[in-house]
């Protein structure tokens, strides 16, 4: 995952960046074996205990409000980052399969990516495409 956004200047701590990439590669793994991956959450500590939590059985916009109020009810937490399924108008006006990521950290800008994916449940031969930015996101930890 790209560790600065160009845009802003901002560097993304080494910490994040392992956090968001390793939930985003739990989160392709998952849609490579076919299954559904919900809202997915990794939140970490000053102390680097990361704690995670799945949402599933609601509609996706109730799932990712839900996983963001989770963000933002643990104190504890320094960085986050939350994984979801979605879609990504491309520029022929269609759109493709993405797997979304939110990551921030707490008293700095939050931002998203994404990565477009093909090939749900076809293990080696899923195919996806490296992270790229879809721009800044509301803080959740302030």
């Amino acid at each position: 995952m790209n560790t600065q956004d160009n845009t802003h200047g901002v560097t993304v701590s080494p910490q994040l960046d392992e956090l968001s990439s390793t939930l985003m590669g739990d989160a392709l793994d998952m849609l490579a074996e076919g299954e559904t991956v919900g809202v997915l959450v990794a939140m970490q500590d000053a102390r680097d205990k990361v704690e995670c939590a799945a949402f599933a059985d609601d509609g996706p916009d109730a799932l990712l409000e839900g996983a963001r109020s989770y963000v933002r009810s643990h104190r504890s937490a320094v960085r986050y980052a939350i994984a979801y399924e979605g879609a990504v108008g491309l520029e022929d006006g269609t759109y493709a399969d993405a797997l979304l990521l939110e990551f921030g950290e707490r008293g700095r800008p939050s931002f998203s990516a994404y990565s477009l994916f093909e090939g749900r449940g076809a293990g080696d031969a899923f195919r996806w495409t490296d992270p790229a930015p879809a721009g800044e996101e509301e803080p959740l930890l302030g």
